[in-house]
């Protein structure tokens, strides 16, 4: 802790120290933040995280205090505590450290967890880490679990009964505020409108192009040129190594091409078959774009990016196969609101049916956007359960 951060702190006001090691954690925690703050002025906020990944993420969280947690001993738990001083004490998703977890209830500072969730395959599950954390997650004073078979398994690593209740996964009003926020008439999304089908790829990796971009050219092969369906496509990471296959393939597939940020400023080139985006950042807002939407990861080690952000904007959703730690993808496909492709020529299947088949794809965006709804209003639970420790507190 930093001592322009100990400068911050105020000791008569109450302060809830929000942790979340990394950004996706971060994303979870901030519309918990934020209305927490809304709600109450008089409160201080610190967040701490431990990736440096989250380090750029952070100031977004909108906290009085930011800072790394250090490792999960007891003098640097005892620091931590000795300079924030909190009221409470907030867990994001899963990961806890026992021994900060085990010197705030010797002080009497109650432990929350919120959009908590165990996966089913977790290695915390096993006998060894169970009775590693069993302590730790048995002192919590509040759980919120993102949906019920995971308030089970919390319940198996030690989590008690009448601490723990169903608050839902905050990411859905994060994504869903977003959504609601974006302004159609920015000059980014006008100079994009077309009245072609448009199929919006984002986070992608080589491993996922390498059976989208097969189908897309096996799906407007035979197309209309005027008529056919167009690409924007989002690598995961935009780099120039990572862009130029793109538009070489577009070049050999016979189809315009262009990079976002000419397709901006030229009208002409906003027409394109393909616009490949070339920066960060954007993605969130070019899903209002899209009649369907590929969500890259599926066909990646990393795992599946978000789904729920195309879904929100009412667009039925594509992804490979590698979607099991995915909660929101399994219930986009109950839904059917999403379906998983295993290679190009499903894909293509895919393409064909929901972007030339506009009724088919009309019922599919509505049962994704329809499933988002519903998950709604997870921060105002998990803002109950913070108040509910705060005024045993104060």
């Amino acid at each position: 802790m930093t001592a322009a951060s100990r400068a911050v702190r105020s000791p008569s006001r109450p302060l809830v120290w929000m942790h979340a090691p990394s950004v996706g954690e971060g994303l979870q925690a901030r519309p918990v933040a934020h209305r927490l703050r809304a709600l109450h002025p008089e409160l201080q906020l610190a967040y701490t995280f431990f990736s440096p990944s989250a380090e750029q993420f952070a100031p977004s969280i909108g906290a009085d205090i930011t800072d790394y947690l250090p490792f999960d001993g007891r003098r640097e738990a005892d620091a931590m505590l000795d300079a924030l001083q909190p009221t409470v004490l907030v867990f994001v998703k899963l990961d806890v450290w026992p021994m900060l977890v085990e010197r705030a209830t010797m002080r009497g500072i109650p432990v929350a967890l919120l959009s908590a969730t165990l996966a089913a395959r977790s290695g915390r599950s096993g006998t060894s880490a169970r009775l590693l954390l069993r302590d730790a997650y048995s002192a919590l004073s509040g759980v919120g679990a993102i949906d019920q078979p995971n308030a089970n398994r919390l319940l198996a690593l030690g989590v008690r009964p009448e601490v723990l209740e169903v608050t839902g996964d905050t990411r859905f009003d994060q994504v869903w505020a977003r959504a609601e926020g974006v302004d159609r008439q920015r000059p980014m999304l006008q100079s994009l409108a077309s009245a072609r089908a448009t199929l919006v790829a984002g986070s992608t990796w080589p491993a996922d192009e390498a059976v989208l971009l097969r189908a897309f050219s096996s799906f407007v092969r035979d197309g209309d040129a005027a008529t056919r369906p167009r690409l924007i496509i989002a690598p995961h990471e935009p780099t120039a190594a990572h862009v130029a296959p793109i538009l070489e393939w577009a070049r050999v597939a016979g189809l315009s091409c262009t990079l976002l940020a000419q397709a901006e400023s030229d009208t002409t080139a906003a027409q394109s078959d393909v616009i490949v985006v070339d920066r960060i950042g954007v993605l969130g807002d070019l899903y209002a774009l899209a009649d369907v939407a590929f969500v890259g990861g599926g066909f990646h080690p990393a795992g599946l990016h978000s789904v729920i952000e195309p879904a929100a904007f009412g667009v039925p959703v594509l992804f490979g196969p590698g979607h099991d730690m995915s909660r929101e993808a399994g219930l986009l496909i109950a839904a059917g609101g999403a379906r998983v492709v295993g290679d190009a020529s499903e894909t293509a299947a895919a393409l064909r049916e929901w972007l030339s088949e506009r009724p088919a794809c009309a019922v599919a965006g509505a049962a994704a956007l329809a499933l988002v709804q519903r998950e709604l209003g997870a921060t105002e639970r998990s803002v109950r359960l913070v108040q509910r420790l705060l005024r045993e507190q104060i």
